[in-house]
């Protein structure tokens, strides 16, 4: 009869002396992990709160020719800063017709929930009849151009 943990001789010879535990090799790698973990959080966390943020809102769109089309929309954005929005037309089957970079410079604007808003109306060009209108994207001048 063996003793403890130590396995029998026969055991041993049929699947080999059992490994020694690896406690200090696991640590070392959840200490890593966690490190790097609240590496990317503070990461994440300093890009998000350095740059100015930018939304926007599609308010409506009219069509007063096959050619031409009108975009209403709201930014929110900094009074400080300038933003440039792209604005688009699609056809019935979602394919861009019309398309304009619009920039929208720092000044006064009525408050609005997250920033400082204002209102949009866009005149677009469109090379074949469109069914709808709207905001591709916006940013803040600097960090897409």
């Amino acid at each position: 009869m063996s003793s403890g943990n130590a396995p029998t001789p026969r055991v041993a010879n049929r699947y080999g002396a059992p490994k020694p535990a690896r406690a200090a090799g696991r640590r070392r790698w959840w200490v890593i992990g966690a490190l790097a973990a609240a590496v990317i959080a503070i990461g994440i966390f300093a890009f998000s709160t350095v740059s100015p943020r930018v939304s926007f809102k599609d308010v409506g769109f009219s069509f007063s020719s096959d050619e031409q089309a009108r975009v209403d929309f709201e930014v929110t954005k900094p009074t400080d800063a300038t933003a440039h929005c792209a604005v688009q037309v699609l056809s019935e089957n979602y394919a861009i017709v019309g398309w304009k970079v619009v920039t929208i410079g720092p000044g006064p604007a009525s408050e609005g929930a997250g920033g400082r808003t204002t209102a949009q109306q866009v005149e677009l060009r469109t090379d074949s009849p469109g069914v709808s209108g709207g905001v591709d994207s916006c940013w803040i001048a600097g960090t897409r151009d």
